[in-house]
């Protein structure tokens, strides 16, 4: 996993040379999308740099934000076990759906398909990977597409990369839990196991994504009505909060690309801190710092 991750570090930089970025930017801009860290040498982020540089960045994210598990698959020569992947599938249909309904709704604000193909790609690859970088202001896009991107980075990348959200595994298990419970409420004598990938899966596994899911709504509740108190518009806290709470980077309003989070009073900078480590941390072993059972000798 080292291995695969250098690797494509390494080739993130030279695609980058290649597309005449400095040495230095090249370098940096690497490590902020491999980390998915998305801080920018420049304060408009990638935009200065040519479209070429920007849509190596836009196919690294992407693969950054794919589960490593299928890289080693195909180094071990299984391509039909990694093209089976229920994950893969799913998010490669993400991709392709979302840049096809950004380009529809900003089309008319460039006039151009190329362009608007370019810069929502770019987008939906930042904002899924959880990398931060931006192209454009996309706080001034339809509200559509700023929606988009909201659910976007709640949905996160997949599991196994070195992105943040909510995972799109866990999106996954999550409606095939749903489709389950509606057929033995419709169907009460019949059994709906949920599988991933073919295989049934443990109650052990479904019943820790729904205190995962639990433990998500509620941290967003909370910190979205702890970050009103501030007295910012609910756009502006609620997306600082999915930003920080998914690693995303910005959110919209006043903490949108070309904001930052100064705005805000050191209580809500706290819990915004909270966020960033929970998020990136799969909120468990956060919260299990706060349980006063951890402390208690046995």
């Amino acid at each position: 996993l080292y291995a695969i991750y250098i690797g494509l570090t390494i080739l993130d930089f030279f695609c980058l040379l290649f597309a005449k970025v400095p040495a230095f930017d090249a370098l940096c801009i690497a490590f902020g999308t491999a980390g998915t860290g998305g801080f920018g040498v420049l304060n408009s982020s990638v935009a200065d740099y040519s479209y070429p540089a920007q849509t190596v960045t836009t196919v690294f994210m992407f693969l950054f934000a794919t589960n490593f598990t299928c890289y080693y698959l195909l180094l071990m020569g299984k391509l039909k076990t990694v093209w089976h992947d229920e994950e893969l599938r799913y998010y490669l249909c993400l991709i392709l759906l979302s840049i096809g309904l950004v380009t529809w709704n900003i089309f008319p604000m460039y006039h151009s398909w190329k362009l608007a193909v370019h810069h929502a790609a770019f987008q939906i690859a930042s904002i899924m990977s959880t990398s931060g970088f931006s192209t454009v202001d996309f706080n001034l896009w339809p509200q559509f597409s700023r929606g988009f991107l909201l659910l976007l980075m709640v949905i996160g990348s997949c599991a196994g990369s070195t992105g943040g959200g909510m995972k799109i595994s866990r999106l996954i298990l999550a409606m095939k839990q749903l489709r389950s419970t509606v057929r033995e409420n419709a169907h009460p004598h019949e059994i709906c196991p949920v599988r991933m990938n073919h295989v049934p899966l443990e109650k052990a596994i479904l019943k820790n994504l729904f205190g995962y899911l639990i433990a998500y709504g509620l941290i967003v509740i909370l910190s979205t009505l702890v970050l009103s108190l501030d007295g910012f518009d609910v756009e502006t806290n609620l997306s600082a909060t999915l930003a920080t709470f998914n690693n995303v980077g910005p959110g919209l309003g006043l903490v949108g690309p070309l904001y930052n989070f100064s705005i805000y009073s050191p209580l809500s900078k706290i819990v915004m801190i909270f966020n960033m480590l929970a998020g990136r941390l799969e909120i468990f072993p956060i919260l299990v710092l706060f349980s006063a059972k951890t402390w208690k000798r046995v």
